[in-house]
């Protein structure tokens, strides 16, 4: 792997400038519950540990931070808020969503209710506007009655100066989905995302992706962008963990309530097998080093398209020092095609045993 500093990246047709790994503020919510099922992190609820990766991050050259408004219900944002109120406004990048929390809104997609979300967004990160602001799922109520509501309020809030780009989640599947609606009746996502994108128009895409998604997939969503002139943030670039080797078969994690994880069968015994074995194999042949795996999984995101920045989560400083420096190790073409194939080979496997979520 060679090495040099990470590249700037630009957002499409948006302007929007940032370093090419950006930070994702999920974790940093801590744990917490959302439409009945555990949807954030246990080991994230360390205040102090998360006000220093950010200025850790910040000292690391990263500009771009990637939240929402269900991250915590708000303590993500405000946690980064302290952030904010420590440097130039005009020097970082702010990022977040609306939708997945609806408090006594009739639906998360009711334009008063986005609106006030947005305005309680805007005081929990200290700050006038948004560089971006994304639609967090594709549910907009029975016959999409809050999809047009949700369009106009959205283009409003650019008009108005509140924010500068709109974002729109890749193919997704609404989390509640997976325990009310069976797979076989849940529909194509990956045409209910194009539908949605001809009317929301977005500046911006915000997609799963790494070494473990289907290369099918991921070629046709980077490839939808770039001739739409679109931005891409790629989440998940590490797997949550999974790819960085960080969680040992032979002692599975065991987290705690609140933790979207503990419903993917991915984070089980079995499933860490599979995947320590792929991520040996890769250690023996390509990447001996710890950081050079981590560079594998950010660099497969970014060789997408250069109008892509991946966005890493963490829990504490060491784990944004490790993902910032690992960008200077740069895999060549052959070493990521190599990983690739060792790990879609896994990730049949996985996906050979069952679906991904323990309780659909």
């Amino acid at each position: 792997m060679t090495s040099h500093s990470l590249p700037t990246r630009t957002l499409g047709r948006t302007g929007i400038t940032a370093p090419a790994l950006g930070i994702g503020c999920w974790a940093i919510g801590g744990p917490d519950h959302n439409l009945g099922l555990p949807m954030g992190w246990s080991t994230g609820a360390d205040e102090s540990a998360a006000i220093a990766g950010l200025e850790t991050s910040w000292e690391l050259g990263a500009r771009l931070y990637d939240t929402a408004d269900v991250y915590g219900h708000g303590l993500s944002e405000r946690r980064l808020g302290r952030l904010v109120a420590q440097v130039p406004r005009d020097q970082i990048v702010l990022s977040s969503k609306v939708g997945y929390f609806t408090g006594t809104a009739e639906h998360g997609f009711d334009p008063r209710h986005m609106r006030r979300q947005l305005a309680q967004t805007l005081d929990n990160l200290g700050t006038d506007h948004l560089d971006i602001y994304g639609l967090h799922h594709h549910d907009f109520g029975p016959d999409d009655q809050w999809l047009q509501p949700a369009i106009d309020v959205m283009h409003a809030f650019k008009n108005e100066g509140i924010i500068r780009a709109i974002s729109l989640r890749g193919p997704h599947r609404f989390a509640p989905d997976r325990l009310s609606t069976p797979p076989a009746l849940r529909g194509n996502k990956t045409a209910r995302f194009r539908a949605l994108f001809d009317l929301v128009q977005p500046d911006i895409l915000a997609v799963r992706d790494n070494l473990l998604t289907p290369a099918a997939s991921s070629e046709g969503i980077f490839s939808f962008a770039d001739q739409r002139n679109c931005g891409v943030l790629i989440n998940k670039p590490l797997g949550q963990g999974l790819l960085t080797r960080s969680h040992s078969p032979d002692q599975a994690p065991a987290f705690g309530d609140g933790d979207h994880r503990t419903r993917k069968r991915w984070f089980t015994a079995p499933a860490l097998a599979v995947l320590d074995d792929a991520l040996a194999e890769i250690q023996q042949t390509i990447a001996p080093e710890h950081e050079d795996l981590i560079a594998l999984a950010l660099w497969s995101c970014l060789n997408r398209t250069t109008n892509a920045i991946a966005i890493a989560g963490f829990t504490h400083p060491g784990q944004v020092r490790a993902n910032i420096t690992a960008t200077s190790r740069v895999p060549t073409d052959e070493q990521l095609s190599q990983a690739r194939t060792i790990l879609a080979e896994a990730q049949a496997r996985l996906n050979g045993d069952g679906q991904v979520f323990l309780d659909e």
